[in-house]
C-alpha cells in the first residue's frame, strides 16, 4: 500500500500538466491508435477502463459503449474525468470494486507499466470480464525503438520539479506477457502502438510527421506489432 500512495501522489501532481500535450501531435497520435483498438469491441458493450486518468480516452469509447465507467489512484485525475461527466471511481487496479464478470471489455492503457504486482492486476482485469469477453492490457516494451529512447535520452518531465523516473516503471516483452496470463484467459495476439516512431518529436515534423503517423496505423495490426513500444494484448476470458 505504501507503492500505491506514492504512485498516487505522482499522478495527483502530474494531473495537472497531464492534458498540457494532449490533443495534437504525437500523444494524440497515441491515443488515436488505442482508441482504434478499444473502440470497436466497445460498441454496444458494458466496459471499464483501469486507470482511466482524466478520461481522455474513456470520454471517446463512451460515445459508442452501452456502458462505460472508468477507475483510477488518483483523485486529482479523477477531478478531471469527472468533470467531463463521466462514471468513474477512485481505486487500484489490483483490487478492483467490481463483481465478477461485470464488463464485455475491460481495458487499460499507459498504465500497467507502473504496477509492480502485475500478474494480480491481470487477475482482478480478467475477473470482473465476463466469460467471452476481452481483456486489452497494454505493456511497456523492451524490444522497441521507445525502449532505447527511453534509456538514452533524459527522463520526461511531469510537473516543474519532478520526471517519470520518480514512479515504478517496468517493461514486459511479447515472451513475458505470455507467461502471466491469468487461468481461463487466452491471448488472442498483440497490437503494436509506436513501432517505427523514434522520438515523439518526430510526429511534429512538416511532412516526415504525416508519414510516420500513416505508417504508425498501418503497422498497428502487423507482424511488426510486436516491436511496438505499448504493446497491447488481446486477452480473450474463456471461463
Amino acid at each position: 500500500m505504501a507503492r500505491d500512495e506514492a504512485t498516487r501522489a505522482y499522478y495527483d501532481e502530474f494531473s495537472r500538466w497531464y492534458e498540457k500535450e494532449r490533443g495534437r501531435g504525437y500523444h494524440a497520435l497515441i491515443d488515436d491508435l488505442e482508441v482504434s483498438v478499444a473502440e470497436p469491441l466497445a460498441r454496444g458493450a458494458k466496459v471499464l477502463e483501469v486507470g482511466c486518468g482524466t478520461g481522455l480516452i474513456l470520454e471517446r469509447v463512451a460515445r459508442v459503449a452501452e456502458k462505460a465507467v472508468g477507475i483510477d489512484l488518483s483523485p486529482g485525475m479523477l477531478e478531471q474525468a469527472r468533470a467531463r461527466g463521466l462514471d468513474v471511481h477512485e481505486g487500484s487496479a489490483t483490487e478492483l470494486p467490481f463483481e465478477d464478470a461485470s464488463f464485455d471489455l475491460v481495458y487499460s492503457f499507459k498504465v500497467l507499466a507502473h504496477v509492480p504486482d502485475i500478474e494480480r492486476a491481470l487477475r482482478e482485469m480478467a475477473r470482473v470480464t465476463k466469460p467471452g469477453g476481452t481483456v486489452l492490457a497494454e505493456f511497456y516494451n523492451p524490444w522497441s525503438l521507445r525502449y532505447l529512447a527511453k534509456r538514452l535520452g533524459p527522463a520526461g518531465r511531469i510537473s516543474e520539479k519532478t520526471t517519470e523516473a520518480a514512479v515504478y516503471t517496468r517493461f514486459d516483452s511479447p515472451a513475458r506477457i505470455r507467461e502471466i496470463l491469468p487461468q481461463g484467459t487466452v491471448l488472442e495476439g498483440f497490437r503494436g502502438v509506436r513501432v517505427v516512431t523514434p522520438t515523439a518529436k518526430v510526429i511534429s515534423l512538416p511532412v516526415v510527421g504525416s508519414l510516420v503517423s500513416a505508417l504508425e496505423h498501418r503497422l498497428l495490426d502487423s507482424p511488426a506489432s510486436q516491436l511496438g513500444g505499448f504493446l497491447i494484448a488481446v486477452i480473450r476470458r474463456t471461463a
